[in-house]
């Protein structure tokens, strides 16, 4: 279990001057990337994608844009205020259909 001595104090007034997008794909920045978890914030320019891939136990917490996100071949269409949990070892993907910001929290 990860307490407040292992895990920074991160405060964050507006997403948007954290988040980077690049022509080149995607630039996750790690909020948190301790052993016991991880905190994501990431930015997709449309087009771009995250291709399908197993992982841990994460929630996707969606704040700007439009994309699909697909988990163990189901898929979702996600927009500001969507929140995905995708269990453990589940294959996950997302593809951009226009701008797209969000908050993943990963279990380590």
């Amino acid at each position: 279990m990860t307490d407040a001595t292992t895990t920074p104090l991160v405060f964050l007034a507006d997403w948007r001057t954290s988040v980077a997008f690049a022509p080149e794909g995607p630039q996750p920045r790690f909020l948190v990337d301790g052993a016991d978890l991880k905190l994501i914030l990431a930015g997709l320019e449309q087009g771009h994608q995250l291709p399908p891939h197993p992982e841990a136990q994460a929630v996707y917490h969606f704040l700007e844009g439009a994309g699909t996100m697909t988990v163990n071949g189901e898929s979702f269409a996600v927009k500001p205020g969507s929140t995905v949990v995708a269990p453990a070892g589940a294959t996950r993907g997302l593809v951009a259909e226009s701008r797209l910001a969000f908050l993943a929290v990963k279990s380590a």
